[in-house]
């Protein structure tokens, strides 16, 4: 998700939730404790520069239990990040801390917002060797017909 479409939902939103992939929400006492703008200048195991621009929201839960972030502060705070940052109209990626701060793209499902599991991934996998597909090998001493479904063998 893009900060031009976490502007546009916010709007229409009474109240402010995220769930991670698991189902287990953050909770609703949450802080936005910070907005930031990150630039990541970096050279994959291929040998090629990369950047990569996101925003990033920090959540974090402060066990202050009447706290509740409404929808139009959010909004106010994405705005004052955009005109004393420079922010630019980037992906989001959000850091919240379970048993460490993980860092998460960001998605919504028509009622709140889901914190999606990132993962890691060669970027150069045609140059530097790796193989996102495992190879097939043949395991010495057996036969295809041995193994067909339903031969009992496995």
């Amino acid at each position: 998700m893009k900060l031009s479409e976490i502007k546009n939902i916010l709007p229409n939103l009474t109240n402010i939730e995220f769930q991670l992939e698991n189902g287990a929400f953050v909770p609703e006492h949450f802080h936005v404790t910070e907005i930031g703008f990150i630039t990541k200048h970096f050279i994959d195991c291929g040998g090629t520069i990369r950047d990569e621009k996101v925003v990033n929201f920090q959540l974090w839960n402060a066990n202050d239990h009447d706290h509740r972030l409404k929808p139009k502060k959010l909004l106010s705070i994405v705005k004052l990040s955009e005109e004393k940052l420079g922010i630019e109209d980037a992906k989001i990626e959000v850091e919240y801390q379970v048993d460490t701060i993980g860092k998460y793209d960001l998605d919504f499902n028509g009622t709140h917002f889901i914190l999606k599991n990132k993962q890691a991934a060669c970027l150069a996998s045609d140059s530097c060797g790796s193989s996102s597909t495992k190879p097939k090998i043949q395991i010495s001493g057996t036969s295809s017909s041995c193994c067909a479904p339903k031969s009992g063998c496995c």
